[in-house]
């Protein structure tokens, strides 16, 4: 496997492609994290790691595959996070509400990396690659599979999925941007619980 050559500061050594692609990516979110998506440039991220911008350039590509790459992390470990959230035997609609408090606990714990998954976009003649495609396909199949109970119809459970993904990211958006308390006093977990039961047909009730 080809090796990638280190030039300027940092520890003595070679990364193979892979390790290459996992310390730029690392690098590139502990920017974001800090500083959010303005602390993300190609020049600040190779001085970070010790390495040549060209040699981020021609091993991952430019800004935007680097931000990808980043974003396809942020999605595995949010897969992961709500896979967790349903491993149980819990009611198919226990397992959606899950899946809802368990998104929600992640944006806020996280809320700089996760944004940039949104605030991030690519020229209009421009397609996402097959690896990103796929790290999100992952997640919302996730939702669809919760669902797949409730709502047989594969057309109605795309479209609930996107309806679903859609409303739970615009209330943690005005949650982390602190615009939801304008509009009510409840809290982001409880709109999303009362979402989920409104959506799904179920009476609403109040959590224990």
């Amino acid at each position: 496997m080809a090796r990638v050559e280190k030039r300027g500061t940092g520890p003595r050594g070679e990364h193979n492609r892979d390790e290459f692609l996992a310390l730029v990516t690392k690098a590139a979110e502990g920017l974001v994290r800090r500083e959010g998506l303005r602390g993300l440039g190609m020049r600040r991220l190779a001085s970070t790691i010790g390495y040549a911008p060209n040699s981020i350039y021609n091993a991952v590509g430019d800004l935007d595959a680097v931000t990808m790459r980043v974003n396809a992390r942020t999605l595995a470990r949010l897969q992961a996070t709500l896979e967790a959230a349903v491993a149980s035997d819990a009611a198919p609609q226990d397992k959606a509400l899950a899946l809802a408090d368990a998104y929600l606990a992640f944006v806020a714990a996280d809320p700089q990396v996760w944004s940039l998954v949104y605030e991030h976009q690519i020229a209009p003649d421009s397609a996402f690659p097959d690896w990103y495609a796929e790290a999100l396909g992952q997640t919302t199949d996730l939702v669809a599979r919760v669902l797949a109970p409730m709502i047989p119809d594969p057309d109605e459970r795309r479209q609930a999925v996107a309806t679903l993904w859609a409303a739970l990211h615009g209330l943690a958006s005005l949650s982390t941007s602190r615009k939801l308390a304008v509009l009510t006093p409840e809290s982001p977990r409880d709109l999303a619980r009362l979402l989920i039961r409104r959506f799904l047909g179920a009476p609403s009730r109040p959590d224990a």
